[in-house]
């Protein structure tokens, strides 16, 4: 008794799941005419987001907002991480007319910030690098203010294919780090957690003006002690923006739920992450990697 959740952070107990999800993660169901609009003109344009294909919670607001994340290079990926509701498998062929579809929807939206992110495509020869810069030259020509974003595969560590896309010159390069090192094994298998680190410190070297941003979903298996240091590894190689959500089970063939993270976790976890030193850290239930992407863009000083 007494104990505060700083003294205990280190030692996480997952106590049993409740029947029901809390009501800090109950969210009104999409609906509205903006996010009605922005469906239909997915549909009639053949393009796919990340906000439907992984079930994103924020769906609603975001679109009703007027912004969404593209997802190019189709919708099947090469991965089977542990954690992820897009489907896997054999991805049909890249159709490079995409990036021109892309450009259209963006501008007939008139989008301020555009979020780009994409499956893995370890069966193409550059892992889909070319996809992602002509997607932000082709937005560029058309929306020359609008801020881009994008958010890539590791593309297997190829400095080659990471160079390309930060040629293309967006205004922010995410790359999300998932989890802690320890559950790599167990929740994503594909990727190296050494290897996201040595993205990060390439970029930095390569494009020192480009701010980096990266995302960690809780609730996995991880402790809070865990947690922090991998934001101070973060911090290390000067990682600028920082999210944070909770994991929501896709379905019963995913990995397990350990944990609901308390907003006051997710709370702690933001102000340790400022005194860390990163630009901007979203943090709480809801947090998925594009959420709130227009004001991370001004935090950055993008």
């Amino acid at each position: 008794m007494g104990e505060t959740l700083y003294q205990i952070m280190g030692r996480h107990r997952a106590p049993s799941l409740p029947e029901r999800k809390p009501s800090w993660l109950k969210v009104k169901a999409p609906g509205g005419p903006n996010y009605l609009r922005l469906k239909q003109l997915m549909r009639q344009l053949d393009l796919h987001t990340v906000c439907e294909e992984a079930h994103c919670p924020n769906v609603g607001e975001c679109w009703e907002h007027g912004t969404a994340t593209f997802m190019i290079l189709g919708n099947v990926c090469t991965r089977n991480c542990a954690y992820c509701a897009v489907a896997h498998g054999r991805p049909p062929k890249f159709d490079p007319a995409e990036p021109e579809r892309i450009a259209e929807a963006a501008f007939e939206m008139q989008l301020r910030h555009v979020v780009l992110t994409s499956v893995d495509r370890d069966d193409l020869p550059d892992f889909g690098a070319w996809a992602f810069a002509e997607t932000i030259r082709q937005i560029k020509a058309r929306l020359p203010e609008t801020s881009i974003e994008v958010l890539v595969p590791d593309f297997q560590g190829r400095e080659s294919s990471i160079l390309a896309v930060l040629e293309a010159e967006p205004d922010i390069y995410n790359h999300n780090t998932e989890t802690v090192p320890r559950l790599y094994k167990k929740c994503r298998p594909g990727g190296r957690y050494e290897r996201v680190k040595g993205i990060f410190t390439y970029a930095k070297q390569v494009a020192p003006q480009i701010p980096t941003k990266t995302g960690i979903i809780l609730g996995m298996g991880e402790t809070n002690e865990e947690v922090l240091q991998t934001m101070a590894d973060l911090r290390t190689i000067d990682v600028d923006i920082l999210t944070l959500g909770q994991y929501l089970r896709p379905s019963d063939g995913h990995v397990k739920l350990d944990r609901f993270v308390t907003p006051d976790e997710f709370r702690m976890f933001y102000e340790r992450g400022m005194e860390m030193g990163f630009k901007h850290v979203e943090s709480g239930p809801l947090v998925r990697s594009s959420y709130h992407a227009w004001e991370q863009v001004q935090a950055a000083g993008v």
